[in-house]
C-alpha cells in the first residue's frame, strides 16, 4: 500500500495547528501557534477573541509547516480538520480552511472528532492493542471508554458535571493563578503536603466521574477562610485538591481494570500530561501487568498531529465529509 500523507488541522479552542501525518503513526510536521499569552490575562480563553486570532494566525501556521517541512501540499492524499467539540468559532475558522485546501487542491476532506484524536495522539507514540482502555481526561472530558477496534468505542463511565481539567481551571483562578490553571496548581503543588481535608467526589462503585462537589468545596473553604481572617497555605491547599482529583481518577480507572480485565491501556487528553497523574497511572498499570500508552508530552495538548493520526483510519475506510461541512460544538464521542 502506497504512502498516505494527509494534512490535519485543529482549531477547536485557542491552538491554531496544522500538522502532515503519514500513514497515521508519523509526524512529519508540526506547526502550533499558543493564544495563550493573549488569553492569560483575562484568566480563561475569551470565544471572541480566540476565533479572530485563529483567523489572523492560520495561514501564517500553515507557511510556517510547508516552510520547516519542504513538503508540496499538492501531494497530500486528504484534509483532515477538527468539526467538534470546542468552540463554534474557532472550530468554523479551520473548517473554511479545510475546505478551502480540499476544493483548491482536489483532496478529500476527512471530518474529525476532537476527543477521538485524543485518543489517537497515543499512536504517535506506540501502535494500539486491542482490546484496549482509554482514560480521556481534559478540561471538557472525563471519559473511561472500550475501544474493541479501530473506531468502535464502548463508553463505560462519564463525567456527570465537571470535568477534571475544568475543576483544576477552577481551582487555579480560587487560588489566583494564571491560565492555564492546570499546570499552575501543579507546580504549586509539588510544593506543598496534602493538608487539608476536601470531599472525596463520588466515592461509589460506578465507573463514572463527579468533580463538582471536590470544586465547590475549595471555593467554599477558600471562602469561609477569607471571612475569618485566615490566610490559605496555597501550595498545601494546591496538593490536597490534586491528590483527591488524581486518586479518584485512579480508583475508578482500577475498578473498570478489574471488570473488563483489559490488559491494555492508554490515557488522552491535556491532563494526562499531569506528572502526579501519569506517575500514579504507571504504578497501577505495572500493580496489574497492563500494557500501558501515554503520548508524548508534546501531543498531550491541543494539536494537529492527534487529527492526522485519526483521520487516516477515516481515510482507508474512504470516511469523507462534503464541503458543507459545519462545526459541531457540542459533537460526543460516539
Amino acid at each position: 500500500m502506497k504512502d498516505v500523507f494527509i494534512l490535519a488541522i485543529e482549531s477547536s479552542c485557542d491552538e491554531t495547528s496544522i500538522a502532515i501525518v503519514k500513514n497515521g503513526n508519523e509526524v512529519v510536521g508540526l506547526s502550533t501557534n499558543t493564544q495563550i499569552p493573549v488569553h492569560e490575562k483575562f484568566g480563561g480563553v475569551v470565544p471572541e477573541l480566540a476565533s479572530r486570532m485563529h483567523t489572523e494566525n492560520i495561514l501564517y501556521v500553515l507557511d510556517d509547516l510547508l516552510e520547516k517541512t519542504g513538503f508540496n501540499i499538492a501531494n497530500i492524499n486528504a484534509v483532515a480538520v477538527t468539526c467538534g467539540p470546542g468552540l463554534t468559532g474557532s472550530l468554523l475558522i479551520g473548517i473554511e480552511a479545510a475546505k478551502v485546501i480540499s476544493y483548491l487542491f482536489n483532496k478529500p476532506l476527512i471530518a474529525v472528532n476532537h476527543i477521538i484524536g485524543h485518543i489517537y495522539a497515543n499512536q504517535l507514540t506506540k501502535a494500539l492493542s486491542f482490546p484496549t482502555l482509554a482514560l480521556i481526561v481534559s478540561g471538557g472530558h472525563t471519559n473511561l471508554v472500550c475501544m474493541k477496534d479501530n473506531y468502535n468505542f464502548e463508553i463505560l463511565g462519564s463525567t456527570l458535571d465537571d470535568a477534571i481539567g475544568e475543576a483544576f481551571d477552577k481551582v487555579a483562578r480560587v487560588l489566583g493563578l494564571k491560565y492555564p490553571g492546570g499546570p499552575n496548581v501543579e507546580a504549586l503543588a509539588k510544593m506543598g503536603n496534602p493538608t487539608y481535608k476536601l470531599p472525596i467526589p463520588m466515592n461509589n462503585q460506578s465507573l463514572d466521574f463527579s468533580f463538582s462537589g471536590l470544586k465547590s468545596g475549595i471555593v467554599n473553604l477558600v471562602h469561609n477562610e477569607e471571612q475569618r481572617n485566615k490566610e490559605i497555605n496555597k501550595a498545601d491547599l494546591a496538593c490536597s485538591f490534586q491528590n483527591i482529583a488524581v486518586d479518584e481518577v485512579i480508583r475508578k480507572l482500577e475498578l473498570a481494570i478489574k471488570k473488563t480485565n483489559i490488559k491494555n491501556l492508554i490515557v488522552a487528553g491535556g491532563v494526562s500530561a499531569n506528572g502526579y497523574l501519569r506517575t500514579k497511572i504507571e504504578e497501577l498499570a505495572l500493580k496489574y501487568s497492563v500494557n500501558l500508552g501515554i503520548p508524548d508530552l508534546k501531543y498531550c495538548t491541543d494539536n494537529a498531529a492527534m487529527i492526522g493520526a485519526a483521520a487516516y483510519y477515516l481515510y482507508l475506510k474512504q470516511d469523507f465529509s462534503d464541503l458543507d461541512l459545519q462545526p459541531r460544538p457540542n459533537k460526543s464521542l460516539n
